[in-house]
């Protein structure tokens, strides 16, 4: 069970995988700081949770969270959301807004924790990337992209803090059933467009993957996965969560690209 001593901060915690996250850690003994955008909805969920305002493009609101909540032991870096656009339609402010959120979001946390963890002599780090930071598919480019960031932060974190006895971690989901599809896809009017270039690929993929979405597995999963890492000290770099992801990051492993490629393009229909 969790450390009553151990605050752990949660961002994107108002739904899906970062308030079952929230509300499992509770539950094990954590006194938890729920971030959000809407942390009135995360009013009233358990006595040990903290429910607190973030906007992650503002450093001035990441330090004033952390000077409501005091010292972090540990950040899980939850939230972001999934930018659905071709490349050659999408906007310079689109394409910018994903990064600012899924990536340069969650660098700002990290900056900010980790003086903190350093000085204390230690913390955890997760982020949560997804088994899309891993694979591509077409009309996620900038979501892919971004995740593939993030894992990237992660290896280079981990060598970067080892020596502060801080460790970094990811948790690659695949599809669940969160609120994701409904609230945290955001779509590019022109490439869903009747006249689009793309109209027949979009019409083919989209109801696919918000179907998987929608049917996905159960965001309590990720929430045990991440409790795990916290309380394991030889956890693994990273974990994959659910079945699509448990899936395709081992054949990404397996596989030549050419190979893997080809499943993909298979499993999706994609000629």
């Amino acid at each position: 069970m969790g450390n009553r001593n151990q605050s752990v901060l949660v961002t994107g915690a108002s739904s899906g995988m970062g308030r079952a996250t929230s509300l499992y850690l509770a539950q094990r003994g954590y006194r938890v700081f729920a971030a959000s955008r809407t942390p009135e909805r995360l009013e009233g969920m358990h006595e040990a949770i903290v429910p607190l305002s973030l906007d992650l493009k503002s450093s001035e609101s990441i330090e004033k969270l952390l000077e409501r909540s005091g010292p972090v032991d540990v950040l899980v870096n939850n939230a972001g959301y999934g930018l659905v656009s071709t490349v050659e339609e999408v906007s310079e402010a689109q394409m910018y807004e994903q990064f600012e959120i899924n990536l340069f979001g969650l660098l700002r946390m990290c900056r900010a924790v980790i003086p903190g963890m350093r000085e204390r002599g230690g913390g955890v780090i997760i982020n949560i990337s997804s088994f899309l930071g891993k694979i591509g598919l077409p009309l996620l480019t900038f979501y892919n992209a971004s995740k593939y960031a993030v894992e990237g932060v992660t290896d280079s974190l981990r060598y970067e803090l080892r020596p502060f006895g801080i460790r970094v971690h990811s948790v690659l989901p695949g599809f669940f059933d969160t609120c994701f599809a409904r609230s945290n896809l955001v779509t590019n009017p022109a490439t869903f467009a009747s006249d689009s270039p793309y109209a027949e690929l979009t019409a083919h993929l989209a109801p696919q993957i918000v179907a998987q979405i929608n049917g996905g597995d159960d965001p309590a999963e990720v929430a045990r996965i991440i409790a795990g890492i916290i309380e394991d000290p030889d956890a693994p770099a990273r974990r994959a969560a659910g079945a699509k992801a448990r899936y395709f990051i081992p054949m990404r492993r397996e596989l030549e690209d050419e190979d893997f490629e080809a499943r993909v393009r298979d499993t999706y229909g994609l000629e």
